[in-house]
């Protein structure tokens, strides 16, 4: 089986936008077909309550044909237009689908952080995890998520086999970014996100592109916007992850990266395991 995830940062302007950032959004949407997933996983879609629109949808099956579609967008009293999920599945998959709430503070379980597909051996979910803020306004907020989510994804795992992608919104370790000793304390590299990705792992799951490459240095999933040479000088962090049971992490066969040419802010990651749909 082949999953692609992906922090997409605006379906709407990936699929409708005429800016120079959005030919580069669609570039990667044509490299993510030509990889033919089973499943593709989609973070930030920003996308209204009622999800897509009758043109999104009509784009999507343009060019998914042979997928379905389902969403989790942001509701009140959370934020309009703000983080939301999607999947795309081949369309002779029969999933379950659950829109799961894991008790998180604030208006997080009302953000469309979470979406899981439930298939007959195990569970494949993505999440967007929420952003400690500017000056860390809701780390402590953020630590009660990473427990939530922990909780949710070991009772998981007590029923059946887990396969967690999505934006974890967290370097594990200073090899996970280029520039660890300037982002001390910087949301995404704090120390109590990375504890919180740490007990997560303690849960019973394996980082599975470690568990491919090693300590393999150099290897990211997001740069900033903001910097206009972070891309060309590799100035990036790997916060985007592919998490399995760890009783079947000798059932994976790859675990990378997908290049997304010059576009800066996250790059797809595709996963390849030996699972029966």
């Amino acid at each position: 089986m082949k999953i692609i995830s992906w922090n997409i940062d605006s379906l709407n302007a990936a699929l409708t936008g005429t800016s120079a950032r959005a030919e580069l959004s669609r570039a990667v949407i044509n490299t993510i077909i030509e990889h033919d997933p089973e499943v593709i996983a989609l973070q930030e879609t920003k996308l209204p309550s009622s999800g897509p629109t009758k043109k999104h949808l009509e784009i999507l099956k343009d060019k998914f044909p042979d997928y379905e579609i389902v969403w989790n967008s942001s509701v009140e009293p959370a934020r309009k237009g703000y983080a939301g999920t999607m999947f795309l599945y081949k369309n002779n998959l029969r999933p379950v689908v659950t829109y799961p709430k894991i008790g998180a503070p604030g208006t997080m379980d009302c953000e469309g952080r979470i979406i899981t597909l439930e298939f007959d051996e195990f569970y494949l979910t993505q999440v967007y995890t929420p952003n400690a803020g500017e000056g860390l306004n809701r780390l402590e907020d953020r630590q009660i998520w990473d427990m939530k989510y922990a909780d949710y994804l070991e009772k998981l795992d007590k029923e059946k086999y887990v396969i967690a992608v999505g934006d974890f919104n967290v370097a594990h370790k200073e090899i996970d970014l280029a520039h660890p000793d300037s982002n001390r304390n910087s949301a995404g590299f704090t120390d109590e996100e990375r504890e919180g990705f740490t007990n997560l792992l303690n849960r019973g799951f394996t980082d599975t592109f470690r568990y491919i490459h090693g300590d393999v240095t150099g290897v990211y999933t997001w740069w900033a916007q903001r910097a206009r040479t972070s891309k060309i000088n590799n100035s990036g962090w790997r916060i985007d992850y592919c998490l399995v049971s760890d009783r079947i992490a000798d059932k994976v066969g790859k675990s990378e990266m997908i290049d997304s040419g010059p576009r800066q802010d996250h790059t797809p990651i595709l996963v390849e395991i030996n699972l029966e749909l």
